[in-house]
């Protein structure tokens, strides 16, 4: 089968014939039927991230993945063949601890394997098993966001789109800072106060957690400026490797800074109930022939919300 791989920082993905895998015991093989297009990829491939993160190379990439079992290994009683599954992502999930869904077949972990509710599009599952319960994650676990909180949402990339909708159906008070003007009148179709091209705006706003899904130093260092004394600060984007921030301000006004990644089953259920509850995470569906077009598309910021990559069913 033909699978698009990571071979080496500073490297194009490429489109590679590699084995159809077979899943050992206690693994699922997995009909990919989405697989979403992240930056994650363009800092393995751009070398901003590390290939040591990875368990090997060539490795094939897409950690957003959704799709159906089509066997299963050994022990394995928890999921049937048919069933239609989202793949948890994360250090030791798919695209890093193993292959990936930039492919027809992946095998997987059964316990990263997780049944998805019915009606609800292959293409929205798919965000959910990495933008979606990350997103869901930093908001409602990290931060502690809830009904009532003052939110401010910096980045209205693939996370900040669910982000900011989650945190308006949470109940909480939504303020993002976005650079692409034609992402602003979305935003405020979704419920956010107002939406600023710079987070440096959100002085004044008193607000209580800031969540920055972009990671670019600069952000970063506002985020801290401009949290409320005693407000929390949670850092989910790596644009850049290092920050320098104001640490009279993070000491001076308390602030609590924390990092974030991941999520886990119980935050992607909690992503699904929202998509099905109307939450719109703006996906653009492409061809798996596609993908390598559509990381370039990425990385020269013209995508809004996800892209993700459909293969035939």
């Amino acid at each position: 089968m033909k699978a698009w791989q990571y071979t080496g920082p500073g490297e194009p993905i490429r489109l590679t014939d590699v084995e159809e895998p077979v899943p050992g015991p206690g693994e699922v093989a997995i009909q990919v039927l989405a697989s979403g297009l992240c930056h994650t990829e363009i800092g393995f491939l751009d070398g901003h991230l590390p290939a040591a993160y990875l368990a090997k190379t060539p490795i094939t990439l897409g950690h957003e993945v959704a799709g159906r079992v089509s066997a299963l290994g050994e022990g394995v009683t928890e999921l049937e063949v048919g069933d239609v599954v989202g793949v948890l992502s994360g250090a030791l999930g798919p695209a890093f601890a193993y292959d990936g869904g930039f492919a027809p077949t992946l095998t997987a972990p059964v316990d990263h394997v997780l049944r998805a509710p019915d009606g609800i599009p292959l293409s929205r599952l798919a965000v959910g098993a990495d933008a979606g319960m990350v997103a869901h994650r930093a908001l409602v676990v990290t931060g502690g966001v809830s009904a009532g909180t003052r939110l401010g949402v910096i980045g209205l990339g693939g996370l900040g789109v669910s982000a900011v909708q989650m945190g308006v159906a949470l109940g909480a008070t939504v303020y993002a800072a976005e650079p692409r003007g034609a992402l602003h009148e979305h935003a405020r179709g979704w419920g956010v106060e107002e939406c600023f091209a710079d987070a440096g705006e959100f002085a004044g706003l008193d607000l209580d957690v800031i969540v920055d899904l972009a990671g670019y130093g600069t952000t970063t260092a506002a985020a801290v400026d401009t949290v409320r004394p005693g407000g929390t600060v949670v850092v989910v984007g790596t644009a850049v490797s290092t920050s320098t921030i104001n640490t009279t301000m993070l000491v001076g006004k308390n602030v609590r800074l924390l990092g974030h990644q991941g999520g886990s089953a119980d935050d992607l259920s909690a992503y699904w109930q929202f998509l099905a509850d109307g939450l719109d995470p703006m996906v653009t569906e492409i061809g798996f022939d596609e993908i390598g077009e559509g990381l370039e598309r990425l990385r020269r910021g013209e995508v809004q919300g996800r892209l993700i990559a459909v293969l035939e069913s």
